[in-house]
């Protein structure tokens, strides 16, 4: 794995990086490379952003409310989101943002978790469509996080429901959306800022010290460098550490695609979950609430008109918060693995069948929805090492 992983580095395909393969108390680490091209080496506790990867911590702080009974996955979220209440829903995804039905029935707490809400990415460009022509008018088009051009939740929310959604509630995964929102229900349902929720109740009894959704000046040079590929491969400067926007605390704390975090931090949130929900004496969830998160919730139906290409959901689904594979395609890909990926740079899957946790951070931009060569090659990597 070290000559593999070595030679992305060489190349200049990634500045730096930490691969993680853990196997019960067996953790093996690399980490190599720069956290800025010409810059210091990378250590294992270099910081990167997670991008992504915050969406299922996003939904193990949902399940947690779900668990205290102060929400349901099946109620409107109107009750706490009022701005949400008697959408409209475009009449054809293609026409003007006036023409519109009356949605058929309220948005759930469970469709903001699966991302059947009715609104959320498309596979088009940015000005394809009047819905994303008025979106972007708004502030809200699609794009690599930005956590300083983001407004505060309520005002954010505001802005979205001046909005009609693209299609009906229920009747398919779009991606996104859900989680950002998810962010705003969570802090008035638990009547405390998103951030501060998140470190009570998941970070520090996990002891992830390193997590939050932005970097303290007292660590920030421990902060990679992020970078996107152009289109000859040279990589070009997206956000700095120091002086970046991940330097300073964000108006809005984004559930969806917020978070910086190191290896073992989120080593600790991928043990807690395949452990079943507690970690070290932390229980952070129960059993059974684990289980619902990591089942495949989507139908034939909505996988047919869904993801980011005919094939993404072939062999897998999609749970709360994670992908779940549903059909083994590849030897690094068993029925029942789970985990997600974060557009900035960074992987993860946990396979409850082998006990393997898989984590790999970067600080390059994806330059599509499907993953890069050095994601692919983790994997398989990883699992080749496999020998019982």
């Amino acid at each position: 794995m070290r000559e593999g992983m070595a030679g992305y580095v060489e190349r200049g395909e990634v500045p730096g990086l930490v691969a993680v393969v853990s196997h019960g108390d067996e953790v093996h680490t690399l980490a190599l490379g720069a956290l800025a091209l010409g810059g210091p080496p990378v250590r294992r506790d270099s910081i990167f952003r997670i991008s992504s990867m915050t969406k299922p911590i996003t939904a193990v702080a949902t399940m947690i409310l779900v668990e205290e009974c102060k929400l349901r996955l099946d109620d409107a979220v109107d009750a706490w989101m009022p701005e949400l209440a008697e959408r409209q829903v475009l009449r054809a995804i293609d026409g003007p943002i006036e023409d519109t039905v009356a949605a058929a029935r309220p948005i759930t707490v469970r469709d903001l978790l699966t991302f059947r809400l009715g609104f959320g990415m498309l596979m088009a460009r940015p000005d394809a469509y009047p819905i994303l022509r008025a979106a972007a008018a708004l502030g809200l088009g699609a794009g690599p996080p930005a956590p300083a051009e983001v407004p505060p939740g309520d005002e954010w929310l505001a802005k979205f429901s001046r909005l009609p959604l693209m299609y009906q509630p229920g009747d398919r995964w779009l991606y996104n959306m859900g989680s950002e929102l998810l962010s705003i229900l969570i802090a008035r349902a638990s009547g405390q800022p998103f951030a501060e929720f998140l470190q009570a109740r998941i970070f520090a009894p996990l002891g992830m010290k390193d997590t939050g959704f932005f970097v303290p000046e007292a660590q920030i040079d421990r902060l990679a460098t992020s970078y996107w590929p152009g289109p000859d491969g040279t990589l070009g400067v997206y956000d700095e550490g120091r002086g970046g926007q991940w330097s300073r605390a964000p108006a809005f704390a984004s559930g969806a695609s917020g978070l910086v975090s190191t290896v073992d931090d989120y080593l600790a949130f991928a043990r807690m979950l395949l452990a079943g929900g507690t970690l070290a004496g932390q229980r952070i969830l129960s059993r059974p609430s684990v289980e619902l998160m990591t089942t495949d919730h989507l139908t034939p139906a909505q996988k047919a008109k869904s993801g980011f290409s005919p094939e993404d959901f072939a062999a897998s689904g999609y749970g709360f918060g994670v992908s779940v594979v549903t059909r083994r395609d590849e030897a690094h890909a068993p029925i029942g693995q789970y985990g997600w990926d974060g557009g900035l740079g960074s992987q993860w899957r946990s396979d409850p069948q082998e006990g393997v946790i898989t984590l790999l951070l970067t600080q390059c931009m994806w330059s599509s929805p499907q993953p890069p060569p050095v994601c692919r090659d983790f994997l398989a990597l990883a699992y080749q090492a496999i020998d019982d």
